[in-house]
């Protein structure tokens, strides 16, 4: 009897986790498995604010795969994926094609820049480790050429705008916030000469985060020299900076960095492979399956959940597709024996927390608010607990957060 054919799209949050659980929990014998990922390395998404801003080098971020997977059970493939075929049960790659008889796409999100003019051509995206390599590069490059262009155009090297203050926006300005002192010390700036604006449409930041913890937010930020246009949507970018309206006035802002954080996407191929979906993402069933493909799982961005409380859809967070993993890892593992209990998603929302910069956030865990160092701390432990989870002692000692104050 042929072993069945598990494979796993993307080496994310959700993808990385089912493929360690199901390392665990299933022998050699039982599955072929096979985790395709275009990098060889997972990475902490919810770090790449601080690699961007340059707090925090990109290796600390990214952990080699081959480092947390058992290749004795599982098979690695370094590709990109092209195409999937559900009706074939085939997946299609830059470098060949596989089989599955059990699919978990974990493909990750892409920017959605929701048809503003201009910012797929000229504004940078906080999107994968090389992208915030890029913008950390292009904000030291500005501030190196600030002597060396001439006095009129001096203002726009030194303005940093970043649009959206959802939770990646606010993150990081907070982590620019902290750099820049550092960055106006090293190539003699006057820090009063440097503007990092922050630019949201909706009426206020961090929507739907509790008001007194934004409040906090903004407070501390503004504290740093953050400036905040709220109610301001971004009209178009340009290769000098943004158009901005509030109501009907209309303003130009003049910056050599336009960073765009307001808006993600699922993975176009998911839509493109024939799967029912909305910007990328499906709705999928109770555990976590594609509605008509029983033999695929999606995990991670491109999954579309509803809180039934709330009737609206579940954030596409880092701590959800964790929790999915673990759900799909077990029921594969249901599936591949015949026996036992296939079990419903419903997502165990332990807090949540902002990053305000190294030494300072806001959050609710537990029902608690929690604010400055306190909800620092805690999303320090929050990181090296899914870094434990994933790869055990070893693994914090050596990528985790161990300056907890």
């Amino acid at each position: 009897m042929n072993k069945p054919k598990i494979v796993i799209l993307g080496a994310g949050y959700g993808g990385i986790i089912t493929a360690t659980r199901l390392q665990k929990t299933l022998s050699a014998n039982e599955a072929d498995i096979t985790l395709v990922n275009k990098n060889s390395y997972h990475y902490q998404a919810t770090w790449l604010h601080e690699n961007a801003a340059g707090t925090l080098h990109h290796d600390r971020t990214r952990l080699d795969i081959k480092d947390v997977i058992n290749q004795d059970k599982i098979n690695f493939i370094q590709d990109t994926v092209t195409q999937i075929k559900p009706e074939e049960k085939k997946v299609f790659l830059s470098n060949g094609e596989l089989d599955y008889d059990y699919l978990v796409v974990g493909l990750g999100f892409e920017s959605e820049t929701f048809g503003i003019k201009g910012l797929k051509e000229h504004a940078f995206s906080i999107a994968n480790i090389n992208a915030a390599r890029q913008i950390r590069e292009h904000i030291d490059y500005s501030f190196s050429k600030y002597y060396n262009t001439p006095v009129e155009k001096r203002d726009e090297l030194l303005t940093i705008i970043v649009g959206g203050a959802g939770f990646t926006g606010i993150e990081f300005v907070g982590e620019l916030a902290n750099r820049v002192p550092e960055l106006c010390k090293e190539y003699d700036i006057d820090r009063d000469l440097v503007r990092i604006i922050c630019v949201e449409a909706a009426p206020m930041v961090l929507p739907g985060f509790d008001p007194e913890l934004v409040d906090y937010a903004v407070s501390q930020l503004e504290k740093k020299g953050v400036e905040f246009k709220i109610g301001t949507a971004i009209k178009e970018c340009t290769e000098d900076g943004i158009i901005v309206a509030k109501g009907d006035v209309e303003e130009k802002i003049n910056s050599a960095t336009v960073v765009w954080a307001a808006g993600v996407r699922g993975n176009a191929l998911v839509e493109q492979s024939g799967f029912e979906a909305m910007r990328g993402r499906v709705k999928v069933t109770k555990d976590m399956r594609v509605p008509g493909n029983d033999d695929v799982f999606i995990v991670g961005d491109s999954a579309l959940l509803i809180d039934e409380a709330s009737n609206r859809p579940y954030p596409p967070t880092a701590q959800i597709a964790i929790q999915q993993g673990f759900n799909v890892a077990h029921n594969l593992a249901v599936l591949v024996r015949g026996k036992g209990e296939l079990e419903e998603f419903t997502p165990d929302i332990k807090g949540t927390v902002c990053s305000l910069g190294h030494d300072d956030a806001i959050g609710v865990v537990y029902g608690k608010k929690l604010t400055g160092w306190k909800a620092s701390f805690m999303k320090k432990v929050i990181d090296n607990r899914y870094l434990f989870v994933l790869g055990g002692p070893m693994l914090v000692l050596k990528k985790g957060k161990l300056n907890l104050l």
